[in-house]
């Protein structure tokens, strides 16, 4: 981000210093935000106002307005009130009504944003507090300008997610719960068209991009940015669905702010009200929720899974506890035959639940189709609001023949920048050359580790069926007090249900080759109950990079523990002497 662009982010904040007293430092952004969603469109709006009005008259009694008068403004949206900006402040007495009368004027897709900004409650709250006045003379300072003259489209985007993200930060302990750091979001779109990048170059299609939790829409707007930047010429169609209203607010909003249609991005739960039923796309980029519970959505989501491969959940569904899964399956239906998607998720979807429960079968259903190509484990500390460590993982519908079959797993977690300052948990970021350097090990697609200035990544390829496993039952049987064997009427031997054991098989491994190598040696009278076997799969991402450090030795120790001791002493010896 320009120095001019982060200057004018920070002036047009510095008008919630008026709001002191009336609102929270955390409130600020009910404010700052849609003011500059108007102010925005008032300034780009004033070359076109007066033709706007003079087509309004020629064409009020039609049923359909909205064709004339965006062709008659220059965009998607307008204004049909005889005020503006300036006109507003000549009239203190009236500045309520009158700033309602001008709201009212625009187009339904602004009207759509404010109303999910929860706006009007702002200003009767400023009205009331005589704020409305001194904040609409604020923004008609020459330091809030922002016609296209001065402020050009991609710059305007830039200074928005700079306001976002202070109004992010002014959250404190929540800061970042709906905003995703750019140095992550530009791995994921690389990652995204790291196979692609000739084609993308070269082909003038239009590409669809989908974002089931889009937040601020920030994702799509890098995967946007990326794209351009290959192809100038590239259509890059957005969609995206957002549960909160003011985030979705915010997204909306961004997107008109920088010129584009905003009618595909949905405002509800992705889970229980999917807005695209029926869509397919290119590419999915997305950081949804994980560690949430599904409770709310839990009637609509099993209905769904009734339906089998007529819904997006096929084949069952997490535990309730943690509904992060969810969004991979349905991002997985919405993928065209030959579409990508890259997704953000906790440790939890690697591994938890045993084989045969939801998250298991999930795990097998997306490697035994051979959608799962990769998963980068990022540096801790990395995201505004958790420091845990996160993954990335890349579906594909239609794998390069060299990863047919096999999976590569990618430990990014000692490749970062320490920050300057830290943004609440952000305490990292992917610089460009920690990016380049995750880049370069999915594109080799080799066992190899890679260094760079300190910094390292480790990549491992293995074959689908390495995740998978046989777990199997193995049965012990019930004794008397005399240690023999129990056996029922018809002569079979009673299996102690208290001493039941399970053991996990490879799956390309022959169970009873498995079972006579590793248990009858050391237990004879075992044996396993085939009825009870069933195939899971889990990816244990640590144990794969797990590396042994010996231990210290003892004597080392031993002479660093007497060395401590023996400067205690001398401190203390030094002390007792200074206080005589």
């Amino acid at each position: 981000m320009s120095t001019n662009i982060n200057a004018k982010a920070n002036l047009i904040w510095e008008v919630a210093t008026k709001l002191l007293g009336v609102y929270k430092p955390h409130e600020y952004g009910k404010v700052i935000l849609p003011m500059t969603v108007l102010k925005r469109f008032d300034d780009i709006l004033k070359p076109t106002k007066q033709k706007v009005l003079k087509k309004y008259e020629e064409i009020k009694d039609f049923e359909v307005k909205d064709p004339f008068l965006t062709e008659a403004s220059g965009y998607s949206f307008y204004n049909i009130s005889q005020y503006d900006f300036e006109k507003l402040i000549t009239d203190p007495d009236n500045i309520e009504n009158n700033f309602k009368n001008y709201i009212n004027g625009f187009s339904d897709n602004v009207i759509d944003i404010l109303n999910n900004f929860k706006f009007e409650n702002e200003i009767k709250t400023m009205a009331e507090n005589k704020l409305l006045y001194v904040v609409l003379e604020e923004f008609n300072s020459k330091k809030a300008y922002m016609g296209l003259d001065e402020v050009k489209t991609e710059d305007m985007g830039y200074i928005f997610e700079e306001l976002v993200r202070k109004f992010s930060e002014s959250y404190d302990e929540e800061a970042g719960a709906h905003f995703t750091a750019r140095d992550i979001i530009y791995l994921m779109t690389d990652l995204l068209i790291a196979e692609e990048r000739d084609v993308l170059i070269n082909e003038n299609k239009i590409k669809t991009i989908y974002d089931m939790a889009m937040g601020t829409s920030q994702m799509l707007a890098c995967m946007t940015d990326r794209l351009k930047q290959l192809n100038k010429n590239a259509i890059v169609d957005c969609y995206g669905q957002e549960l909160n209203p003011e985030t979705y607010a915010i997204a909306k909003a961004d997107m008109l702010i920088k010129g584009g249609d905003a009618d595909n991005f949905k405002q509800g739960d992705t889970l229980d009200n999917d807005k695209f039923e029926g869509y397919e796309f290119d590419y999915i980029i997305s950081n949804p929720p994980f560690g949430i519970d599904w409770k709310k959505q839990k009637k609509a989501v099993e209905n769904e899974v009734v339906t089998g491969n007529k819904g997006r959940f096929p084949v069952g569904t997490p535990k309730i506890s943690d509904g992060q899964m969810l969004f991979t399956l349905n991002g997985i239906a919405k993928l065209k035959d030959n579409g990508r998607m890259a997704i953000i998720q906790n440790g939890s979807p690697l591994f938890s639940g045993q084989a045969g429960s939801g998250e298991s079968e999930i795990r097998r259903y997306i490697i035994e189709s051979d959608w799962l190509e990769a998963i980068i484990q990022l540096p801790t500390d990395l995201f505004y609001n958790t420091s845990i460590s996160t993954y990335i993982w890349l579906i594909n519908k239609h794998k390069n023949v060299i990863r047919e079959g096999k999976v590569q797993l990618i430990d990014a977690s000692n490749c970062y920048e320490n920050r300057r300052k830290n943004i609440g948990n952000k305490r990292k970021d992917i610089s460009e050359e920690c990016k380049n350097l995750i880049l370069k090990a999915y594109d080799d697609f080799q066992n190899k580790e890679y260094e760079e200035d300190g910094k390292s990544v480790e990549s491992k390829i293995f074959k689908n069926a390495d995740f998978g496993f046989y777990r199997i039952t193995i049965e012990n049987p019930e004794v008397d007090e005399n240690n023999k064997i129990i056996k029922d009427k018809k002569g079979n031997i009673k299996a102690d249900s208290n001493k039941r054991d399970f053991e996990n098989v490879p799956l390309e491994e022959d169970i009873d080759e498995y079972f006579e190598r590793e248990v009858l040696p050391y237990n004879k009278n075992a044996w396993i109950d085939k009825n009870k076997t069933q195939v899971g799969y889990e990816i244990p991402f640590t144990r794969y990079f797990y590396k042994y450090i010996e231990p210290e030795d003892s004597e080392i120790i031993e002479q660093r523990i007497r060395s401590n001791e023996k400067d205690i002493m001398s401190s203390l010896e030094k002390l007792f002497k200074e206080g005589k």
